[in-house]
């Protein structure tokens, strides 16, 4: 009786739900939006299609899918699937759910999925209670919420949980709907005569912004209370449609997202020196009910924090504002609110002021922080221990200021304060650099004077500072050229990646950080590069690690045959450091045609090209020109020969823009030289010098004939005695970057 009365309540229910109820789509094919996370390839939809989903937390503003997604999946996956709202369950609910999911998989080795909407509604004590659960794989987690996660959910939570953010629907998206809704003869109205004007389709679109309930549920009210006509047809008019969604619903809770995501638009906006923006995020905020005090707040520390020194004045000015509103209230505050916004997105920027955190970091990582003597107080007992002797009066001399040194010993030299080049203080830039120079030079002339050593002592920290830097060169000069590689890149979390003929994960790792819902592929040319390769990725996430592939050298198409088909495969970057090496123009072209149509519409290479200026010989002839001259006749045939062999050698930089151009893409190139110091050690000397090497081998080649025993055993000696020397180098370095015209 129960089943027949249970079935009774869920036609009847099937039967009265609202049409966005009623419309939800049953399958990822029947899902409208969110390309980005579910289109063909994508990483969540290739986690739903194996029923690997795991943890999840769905978040967005309302009506995007995030309720209607876990459904699919729960249609989808082989475990049981049981949900909750969080507004209407407590811990003792919780506690039912995993009693139920442990007894399924002791007794049926059942997975259980559990769906918890409005999760950030749970309060600390009832997202702890699921922790355990979800620790030991006796649940899945997915949960859903309007809310920023890493703000509103146990961190913990979220630390064990792949994020996906569900976007605004886009109008396209929302029309797909509407004609859903209007021709379905199921669950919309595709049985009655329902006409909506273009007028009417366009209004209703434009005020839901990207929310599908809204929609929807303004079609609902707009049909269910127009009178039919004559013949029972009902036209959904303009006037209709504006009397249907009458305002455009501003999304704001002064505790939750919007909130924080509003008032950083707002500061942002101002930094950014934007005026319009500050003005529309500002009517946002003061629309929705927020507290002008709150504002005011916020704008004096952006006076302090990205104005500061370039324009004094503005402090001043947002202060003399808050000032008014305090006094004349609202509405007329709006005016002094509205001028604050106005003056600190048109004043000069500068962030200078955050050379205080820097002396903040100079005083607790200081050894000696000792006052020098002749600043201390010389009231008390200068005589005594000539406290004060030697201290300059600066009234006493020309523009009222002299050179002398007020740091610590310990820190003479160091900067915190660099002051840009706009404003009050960039009218000072040059004057305080000039005076900084003096000062060094005073600091010396006092540290003589009292016989102090300065930058001497081994556990100096400045020294120590500098021998840190040198033994990490290698490391910073390699994360420069990633940075300058990847500058004036803009990433979308769904972004694909491309990266050729990788060699190590450091050309991979932004994009990694950078796209978490699209994904990353490497390429390498040989199985002993995937095996070093996936050594290195067992540090990472399941998820989100990158997908690698073996593509020979001599088969650019076998690409194509390993990846996904279809346009979700398509990548946005094709990204490599040093690619093709050893190929002719004809295994280039190849290549690029390859890879050229794995690329999108929008899609762009970035391609580094690194060739060496100076040979080894080169180097130590300039090391040993003073000290050895009878080693340099042999050093500047051996220079010359490597002269020779750079300018015969193909530019791969230069082969792989002409065949980018060939192929039709619009190619921008930089090019720039880096001065290197190689240090010369007996590893170094031998793969140059051992018969075997391909230095050599290059040499003989141009020389027509081998060097001499003797010959090769002078090199030995030379190089061996500037061991532990700083061998200089140049490399040219080309950076390409392409797109479709």
């Amino acid at each position: 009786m129960s089943d027949l009365f249970s079935h009774h309540r869920d036609t009847t229910l099937a039967r009265v739900a609202p049409l966005a109820d009623r419309l939800r789509p049953r399958s990822l094919d029947d899902f409208v939006g969110q390309e980005p996370i579910l289109g063909q390839g994508r990483l969540l939809r290739r986690a739903i299609a194996a029923d690997r989903v795991g943890n999840l937390i769905l978040h967005g503003p309302p009506g995007v899918g995030k309720t209607t997604l876990a459904r699919i999946i729960a249609g989808s996956t082989r475990a049981h699937f049981s949900s909750l709202n969080a507004v209407l369950a407590g811990v003792k609910d919780l506690r039912a759910e995993v009693d139920a999911a442990q007894q399924r998989l002791a007794h049926h080795g059942l997975r259980t999925t559990l769906f918890i909407d409005e999760v950030h509604r749970f309060n600390s004590a009832q997202q702890d209670a699921l922790l355990p659960w979800v620790e030991n794989g006796t649940l899945n987690l997915i949960g859903a919420t309007t809310e920023n996660p890493y703000f509103e959910v146990n961190k913990a939570l979220v630390s064990r949980s792949r994020l996906f953010r569900l976007q605004p629907l886009e109008p396209e998206h929302l029309r797909q709907l509407l004609a859903r809704a209007l021709h379905d003869p199921e669950v919309g109205y595709g049985t009655r005569p329902i006409v909506v004007t273009p007028e009417a389709a366009d209004h209703l679109v434009d005020v839901a912004s990207g929310d599908a309930r809204s929609l929807l549920n303004a079609l609902e009210l707009a049909v269910e209370t127009t009178p039919p006509e004559a013949d029972g047809a009902i036209t959904i008019d303009l006037a209709i449609a504006e009397e249907s969604i009458q305002q455009r619903a501003v999304l704001y809770d002064k505790q939750g997202d919007a909130h924080f995501d509003t008032i950083s638009a707002f500061i942002k906006s101002l930094r950014g020196s934007d005026p319009d923006a500050a003005l529309f995020w500002l009517a946002r905020m003061v629309e929705a009910g927020e507290n002008p005090r709150f504002i005011f707040r916020r704008m004096l520390i952006a006076a302090g924090e990205d104005i500061g020194l370039a324009d004094p004045q503005a402090m001043v000015v947002v202060e003399a504002c808050a000032a008014a509103f305090e006094r004349v209230g609202l509405p007329e505050g709006l005016y002094p609110l509205a001028q604050a916004a106005l003056y600190l997105a048109g004043a000069d920027k500068s962030n200078s002021v955050l050379g205080f955190f820097d002396a903040l970091t100079g005083v607790r990582t200081a050894n000696r922080q000792q006052v020098p003597s002749h600043l201390r107080d010389a009231h008390r007992d200068g005589q005594a221990f000539g406290d004060g002797v030697g201290y300059r009066y600066p009234h006493a001399y020309a523009e009222h200021w002299v050179a002398q040194q007020y740091l610590p010993s310990a820190l003479q030299g160091e900067v915190f304060w660099q002051p840009g080049s706009l404003g009050w203080e960039g009218r000072r830039r040059e004057q305080l650099q000039q005076r900084r120079a003096a000062q060094l030079a005073a600091a010396a002339e006092l540290a003589a004077d009292q016989g102090d050593v300065l930058s001497s002592s081994p556990d100096d920290p400045q020294l120590e500072r500098w021998l840190q830097r040198q033994a990490t060169a290698e490391g910073e000069r390699l994360d420069n050229l990633r940075r300058r590689f990847w500058d004036g890149a803009h990433w979308q979390r769904n972004d694909r990646v491309l990266v050729l003929e990788a060699r190590s994960l450091l050309w991979a790792l932004d994009p990694l950080a950078a796209t978490p819902e699209g994904g990353v592929v490497i390429t390498v040319g040989q199985p002993s590069d995937l095996e070093r390769l996936q050594a290195q990725l067992q540090v990472l996430d399941a998820l989100r690690q990158p997908q690698l592939l073996v593509v020979p050298a001599d088969a650019p198409a076998s690409l194509q045959s390993q990846l996904e088909p279809g346009e979700g495969s398509r990548f946005d970057w094709v990204v490599a450091r040093q690619p093709w090496r050893g190929l002719n123009a004809q295994q280039l072209d190849k290549w690029i045609a390859a890879v050229g149509a794995q690329l999108s519409a929008n899609g762009q290479w970035r391609l580094l090209f690194s060739t060496p200026q100076l040979g080894p010989a080169a180097g130590l002839q300039a090391l040993s020109r003073a000290a050895e001259p009878a080693l340099q006749p042999l050093l500047e045939e051996l220079s010359a020969l490597e002269r020779q062999q750079l300018q015969q050698e193909p530019n791969p930089g230069q082969l792989a823009r002409q065949a980018l151009i060939d192929q039709g893409w619009r190619v921008e190139q930089q090019h720039w030289q880096e001065s290197l110091q190689l240090e010369l050690s007996a590893a170094l000397t031998a793969r140059w010098l051992t018969p075997e090497s391909t230095y050599l081998g290059q040499l003989n080649a141009l020389r027509g004939s081998p060097l001499t025993a003797a010959a090769i055993e002078m090199l030995q000696q030379g190089f061996h005695r500037h061991l532990g020397q700083q061998l200089p180098q140049t490399v040219a370095h080309t950076l390409l970057r392409a797109q479709r015209p």
